[in-house]
């Protein structure tokens, strides 16, 4: 298993073509992530700065302490005002907390994929360099037992020469009468057993040959293989893409209903904040000034 939990069959490796094409699916991930973020920052900013208006616009308001009111208009008053900064205070917390989420998972992306590139890179280049061994270590044994088998029956043709010709000398010092004849018999031994040796040469170096094509053979088909293993890969990486696709859309969603239900709650309290000024306004029996946050 590779570092990011791909399935490699042995003998094969990745295509660094299709590797690239796996990280570039991931980048544009991380920079749609990155984008969101952005987005999410700037909302958060323009939210900051609206707060700010505000408590300016409320800075410069005469402080409203509904001393005139009576206990119960006040610990109204009081309520609505604690509810309000609690919900300010979550809804804040909680808006860190998406972010702080969208920031690890981008470093998360990012740091996979990396590591992911450099695992493929290098199992790739190791089963590249394993199979030229094995090939190369093929042939060698190959050249070296073909050569050894040639020197082998060099020397005992070699051999068989020196004592056919040793023959020949006896016989013609036995018989010299046929010399003619004994002659030409061992000159054809002789030539036979030439062709002979030539003949199993020439079959030994074709041998070679043929031994170092399929060896050749062997590693071009070993190659073929490793290219082929890259469709393992590139399934793993689909679904690996997958599972980041679907997990950003949930971080999207989780976003967009975090900032859903502030509105909706924020809707809620100005509604009761508008009921509370007019249970005010009926119990004091005047108006009473409209919150500046309306």
């Amino acid at each position: 298993m590779s570092p990011d939990g791909f399935a490699v069959v042995r003998g094969r490796g990745y295509r660094p073509e299709q590797v690239d094409r796996a990280l570039a699916e991931f980048a544009r991930q991380r920079d749609s992530a990155w984008e969101r973020a952005a987005r999410l920052t700037v909302l958060a900013r323009e939210m900051e700065d609206e707060v700010r208006r505000l408590a300016q616009t409320v800075a410069k308001l005469p402080p409203q302490t509904y001393e005139s009111l009576g206990p119960r208009a006040q610990g109204l008053v009081t309520t609505a005002e604690l509810e309000a900064a609690g919900l300010r205070e979550r809804a804040e917390a909680e808006v860190a907390e998406l972010q702080e989420a969208t920031d690890g998972y981008s470093r998360g992306l990012r740091d996979e994929a990396h590591a992911y590139s450099v695992a493929v890179r290098a199992e790739a280049e190791e089963w590249a360099r394993q199979a030229l061994l094995a090939a190369q270590t093929v042939a060698d044994d190959l050249c070296t037992t073909a050569g050894r088998e040639v020197k082998q029956r060099r020397e005992e043709s070699l051999a068989a020469l020196q004592e056919m010709r040793q023959r020949t000398s006896m016989i013609l010092a036995e018989q010299e009468k046929d010399h003619t004849e004994q002659w030409d018999a061992a000159g054809r031994e002789i030539a036979e057993r030439e062709a002979a040796m030539d003949a199993r040469v020439a079959a030994l170096e074709e041998y070679a040959r043929t031994a170092l094509g399929e060896a050749r053979r062997r590693y071009a088909d070993t190659e073929e293989a490793a290219r082929h293993g890259q469709e393992d890969a590139e399934a793993q990486a689909a679904a690996v893409i997958a599972q980041a696709r679907v997990r950003e859309e949930r971080i999207a969603r989780d976003t967009d209903r975090v900032l859903r239900e502030h509105e909706e709650r924020r809707e809620e309290l100005r509604s009761h904040m508008a009921h509370v000024r007019h249970s005010l306004a009926a119990l004091t029996g005047k108006p009473v000034a409209e919150d500046a946050a309306d």
